[in-house]
């Protein structure tokens, strides 16, 4: 199998990561693998911006092509928050629950029409000695007004496809490999590498 470096420390990414580029023949590497480069911080204020920012910085640290993502949560009534925030939202040391219950309170009195959403991820690819390829991915749905489901992680719980009756927390990793943010983000990049006619990634 060839090998892709993901500049990420979040498990539930890799997870998602390694569902959506195992069938293509690549394995998974993440920060958690290259401990001594350590946490980058997310200065940018997009997402491309913050993609980037960590793909760049592992690519110029080992010499090899990253991928990296930022990606988050936009509510259309609370004016694109949590956004670029949505892994802190509720404070730099609160977790995924915490988060996901910040929106949920915010949105108390918000009718159900009104609650439409999306995921968005945006990926960077940072080749040594080229420009940086950035695409993203998103995928539309609401806000329930409850956690439903047990899979995925982050937002996933609260977050409602319409077409299917269920949150993104209800769906299989195949489900979600289908029509996640992620994987529309990874295709949006594979048809722009296709295009370009080489295979950046580690192969043998």
């Amino acid at each position: 199998m060839g090998t892709i470096i993901i500049a990420t420390n979040n498990k539930g990414k890799v997870k998602d990561f390694e569902s959506l580029f195992n069938p293509m023949g690549l394995q998974i590497k993440s920060l958690q693998d290259f401990p001594e480069i350590g946490e980058i911080e997310e200065t940018g204020t997009t997402f491309e911006e913050n993609a980037i920012l960590k793909a760049e910085h592992l690519a110029n640290e080992l010499k090899i092509p990253v991928v990296a993502d930022d990606s988050g949560l936009i509510v259309d009534a609370l004016e694109g928050r949590p956004g670029v925030y949505s892994a802190r939202y509720a404070g730099l040391h609160k977790s995924d629950e915490d988060n996901l219950q910040k929106v949920l309170h915010e949105l108390e009195n918000v009718h159900p029409g009104k609650r439409t959403a999306r995921f968005y991820c945006a990926l960077a690819l940072a080749i040594p000695g080229k420009k940086t390829i950035t695409v993203n991915g998103t995928v539309e749905g609401y806000i329930a007004s409850e956690k439903r489901g047990t899979n995925g992680f982050g937002y996933d719980p609260i977050f409602f496809l319409p077409e299917l009756d269920k949150t993104m927390a209800e769906l299989t990793s195949e489900e979600k490999s289908g029509l996640s943010h992620r994987a529309n983000a990874i295709k949006a990049l594979m048809e722009v590498i296709k295009a370009d006619g080489k295979d950046y990634f580690q192969r043998g």
